[in-house]
């Protein structure tokens, strides 16, 4: 069977849709996601790197000018997404609409459209790890699943919904490959690029790299496969590499975001692996000397020039900022976090990747784990790995899970047809039940109700984690001339898209002046906020009752200038502006 094989147009055809069916319900419901941003920063400011780059700003120049200290700071994006957003702007915008419904539309077909095209993806595999039609029930589960996922929302334009397609689409592609030459040469595309748009996904690109090459060493058929990924992987990385990367900074190594390092890498692993392909010679051994020698060359490098990139991520972050932004930042939690603080985060996000992983293993008891089982597999089991460590791998867990979890319904159904009885028909409507994540977040809430709540701190409920998300909320501050604002780092996105003014905080690690500018404001003494707010030229300070974040700084420092103003308290130097008096930003104007 190859890709243009058989179902592939109802597949598709499903995805559609289903597609269409989220997006009327999101349409009825008057787009709630974009009627009110809540703590998606991510997404605000992707929508105001647009805007810049369509304003003028350099394709080169990744700097946030607006937020931080004086000069700005250097945000880590990639311009990939940048792009797509850019042209259907554009698109609009030559036929005649206005900025307002041009960007509209860039938010909700983007991520409407990486939303079909994820189901569809997961469908292909989903066939491709049972070995056997399981159209619907893989159509219902991914699309359940990516939709509790909420990153293909509209509005949701940051790139955590890119990544997961285009990772999911070389796991697919590696499962192809052995029907359908162009596959191999696909994946290792597709897998050079969401490790371009961004280091989260570097885990899985490595796991897909290493499953081409032991695919390699253990069966010589797989020649084929190993130098298609290599070649794809190294030549996309080279391509971005140009075109995303400014020449004179070619030769800068940044951890964070693709530069001389990922590409060195990429090259290097992406062409090592083409050529050893092509000319080890077919003997096992051969072939496995081959791959650890590349290995070895590949951590040489690695380690003699890159030792930087061996360190945790955000392993010299100020203290500070780990305590009052890293350390609540909720996709960045660990499980046992999640699990203590957010039992309907943690059912939704981690319960029906454990049971696909258990299948998995049932599995494995009976038989061997045919190629495509073992890809998804190994996959699936890394993705959880990583969400143990931080709740953003479950973003991958859960959509990797549809797999085994579509192939043990189609099983039960198979067995229901053979030989109908009340057990059998139990045992389905069970296993709809237990593969739905929605189900267990249901669980998670009602056993939730009946006991009492853990104390919240900044983000620790992602529902409510910022109050002030809505655009009328930003309009009394953005009717006011333009300055710098103090603000918390919650609001820093906010302020850049809706309002004309500079923020001097917002969550982003790279963001370290402004952050530390903040802080030493909010949690010093209003003299001590003086000095800040004068040194850095802020001209307003913008208060949002509701926002946790504020409501920790002024419990941590209650003699801060935080605390002061959420007590109606403010120094003698500060003006409320009595018409936001009781409004959800509240504006203190500098004397």
């Amino acid at each position: 069977m190859t890709v243009q094989g058989t179902g592939w147009k109802n597949e598709l055809l499903l995805a559609l849709c289903a597609t269409l069916v989220v997006l009327t319900i999101n349409a009825v419901s008057c787009f709630p996601t974009l009627a009110d941003y809540g703590a998606d920063n991510d997404s605000m400011l992707r929508l105001v790197e647009v805007r810049d780059l369509l304003g003028g700003q350099g394709w080169f120049d990744l700097h946030q000018y607006r937020m931080g200290t004086s000069g700005g700071f250097l945000m880590h994006w990639s311009r990939l997404v940048d792009t797509p957003l850019a042209l259907i702007i554009m698109a609009f915008d030559a036929l005649g609409a206005s900025p307002a419904i041009a960007e509209r539309a860039a938010q909700i077909i983007w991520p409407t459209l990486l939303y079909g095209l994820t189901i569809f993806v997961l469908m292909r595999a989903s066939r491709r790890f049972a070995g056997t039609n399981v159209a619907m029930p893989a159509v219902i589960l991914s699309t359940a699943a990516l939709f509790f996922l909420v990153i293909y929302s509209p509005g949701v334009i940051d790139h955590h919904n890119f990544q997961l397609l285009l990772t999911a689409t070389s796991l697919w592609l590696l499962m192809e490959a052995p029907s359908w030459r162009p596959a191999a040469l696909l994946s290792g595309i597709c897998s050079g690029l969401t490790l371009a748009v961004g280091m989260e996904t570097a885990p899985y690109v490595a796991v897909l790299g290493i499953c081409a090459a032991v695919l390699f060493i253990l069966d010589d058929k797989e020649r084929v496969t190993a130098r298609g990924f290599g070649l794809g992987f190294a030549v996309v990385a080279f391509l971005v590499f140009v075109a995303t990367v400014r020449p004179a900074d070619w030769g800068v190594a940044q951890c964070d975001a693709f530069s001389s390092f990922q590409f060195a890498v990429a090259a290097l692993s992406g062409f090592g692996l083409a050529i050893a392909s092509t000319l080890t010679a077919s003997t096992a051994r051969t072939r496995l000397v081959s791959m650890l020698g590349l290995a070895v060359v590949v951590a040489a490098v690695v380690i003699v020039l890159f030792p930087q990139c061996l360190a945790p991520p955000y392993a010299g972050m100020d203290e500070r900022i780990r305590t009052y932004w890293l350390g609540d930042v909720v996709e960045a939690q660990p499980f046992w976090s999640v699990a203590i603080h957010q039992p309907k985060l943690m059912a939704s996000r981690y319960v029906t990747p454990f049971i696909a992983i258990l299948l998995i293993g049932f599995q494995l008891r009976t038989r061997r784990l045919r190629r495509e089982e073992m890809l998804a597999a190994i996959l699936l089991v890394v993705a959880f790995g990583v969400s143990l460590w931080q709740v953003r791998g479950s973003t991958f867990s859960v959509a990797f899970a549809v797999l085994p979890l579509s192939a043990w319904i189609a099983k039960i159904r198979l067995r229901a047809d053979a030989t109908p009885s009340w057990r059998i028909s139990t045992g389905i409507v069970m296993a709809w039940l237990v593969s739905l994540n929605a189900t267990w977040a249901g669980v998670a809430v009602a056993a939730q109700s009946v006991v009492q709540k853990a104390p919240q701190r900044i983000n620790s409920d992602p529902d409510h984690a910022v109050t002030c998300g809505k655009p009328a909320d930003f309009r009394d501050l953005a009717a006011m001339p333009a300055t710098t604002v103090l603000a918390s780092s919650n609001l820093g996105s906010g302020i850049l898209v809706f309002t004309g003014h500079r923020a001097l905080a917002g969550p982003y690690h790279r963001n370290i002046g402004g952050n530390l500018a903040m802080l030493d404001a909010f949690l010093g003494t209003p003299d001590a906020a003086r000095a800040v707010i004068e040194r850095e030229h802020v001209g307003l300070i913008a208060i949002c009752r509701g926002n946790t974040e504020e409501t920790s700084l002024a419990l941590d420092a209650p003699k801060g200038l935080a605390a002061a103003l959420l007590r109606g308290n403010p120094p003698e130097w500060l003006e409320l502006d009595q018409s936001t008096a009781g409004k959800p930003i509240e504006i203190y104007k500098v004397r």
